[in-house]
């Protein structure tokens, strides 16, 4: 593995793009890790790495540039490499000092289709000397990977107990055929959603999370997700689209207004109503500071002439000098 490409602002985050050789195709194996900060937060009380866990995707959904290549799943020791690289810039020690330490798989790829996510995952623990160690996983739940899921609630409890572990399930509309538009695979429907977060939440845990990427013309009935998931074990993430290409390819508007947080009053009230924890991530959450989405940056590598778009609250990167 090689670092192809680097994006950074010191004080906010930095997306390294990575070079992992030819593939079978003999295209280049290319993925996106990320790490940030979330500012004023120092990066020694909490850092957020976040890691590919595909060579592209085969979902391709409508919001996202990683789909439309498809390379394979990267190995553990591949995984691994990704977190070693971004931990050995900052701490070649391994010795990481953070209340929080968080680890999001979730930049290229879904995690669902890759076991090696598994192997991981039991090995983060002993791989680190890291008290806020902090796994999450995104996840838009394919039909098929049962054994997959199976397998996480049980190394989230021996493993990941007392609230160590962050689940988030990406929903983005509660009409299943607009959900369909979006997600263009067979996933869970929300009552199999429903019915796996009461098996998987146990007291102490984190309660799971229901995101939304909230689209014009893509319905999120809080009625139904009330009568459908308990807010003492599921919260609601809003978030605004990014403006990637796939956003802008689709027709994509987004019904969460990053610049004028106020104007979502009326959603955030209704979930609120219902029992829901809510959580408007505009511009202050760590998942708003790494700029934009997922995939632009191999894509530009690959294809030289896609523009890298400013996300929602970005505007923060420039490529380094070094790499230039």
């Amino acid at each position: 593995m090689k670092l192809e490409s680097l994006y950074r602002k010191e004080d906010l985050a930095s997306v390294h793009v990575l070079d992992y050789g030819p593939g079978p195709d003999g295209r280049r194996q290319l993925v996106e890790a990320v790490e940030s900060v979330q500012p004023p937060i120092p990066r020694d009380e909490k850092w957020v790495l976040i890691v590919s866990t595909l060579f592209g995707c085969p979902v391709g959904c409508a919001m996202c540039d990683a789909g439309g290549r498809w390379g394979g799943p990267l190995s553990a020791d591949q995984i691994l490499a990704q977190i070693d690289h971004l931990v050995r810039e900052r701490y070649p020690g391994r010795e990481l000092p953070q209340r929080k330490w968080k680890i999001q798989f979730a930049r290229m790829g879904e995690p669902a289709f890759n076991p090696a996510v598994l192997e991981v995952l039991e090995k983060l623990p002993r791989r680190y000397q890291a008290r806020g160690l902090l796994p999450s996983l995104s996840t838009i739940a394919p039909v098929g990977r049962d054994g997959f899921f199976e397998e996480l609630i049980d190394i989230k409890n021996r493993r990941y107990g007392d609230g160590r572990f962050q689940m988030q399930f990406s929903v983005h509309t509660t009409d299943a055929r607009a959900r369909r538009q979006l997600i263009p695979v067979r996933t869970w429907d929300l009552e199999t959603l429903a019915r796996y977060g009461e098996r998987f939440h146990r007291p102490g845990d984190r309660k799971i999370t229901l995101n939304f990427a909230a689209c014009d013309g893509y319905p999120i009935d809080t009625r139904r997700c009330a009568d459908v998931f308990d807010p003492e074990r599921f919260l609601i993430k809003l978030t605004p689209l990014n403006p990637t290409e796939s956003v802008r390819r689709h027709g994509l508007r987004s019904r969460v207004d990053a610049d004028r947080p106020d104007a979502n009053a009326s959603l955030v009230g209704e979930f609120e109503e219902r029992g829901f924890q809510v959580i408007l991530s505009v511009g202050e959450l760590e998942e708003n500071a790494i700029g934009s989405n997922c995939g632009q940056f191999v894509t530009r590598e690959e294809q030289g002439e896609i523009e890298v778009r400013e996300g929602y609250r970005s505007g923060e990167y420039f490529s380094s000098p070094e790499f230039q």
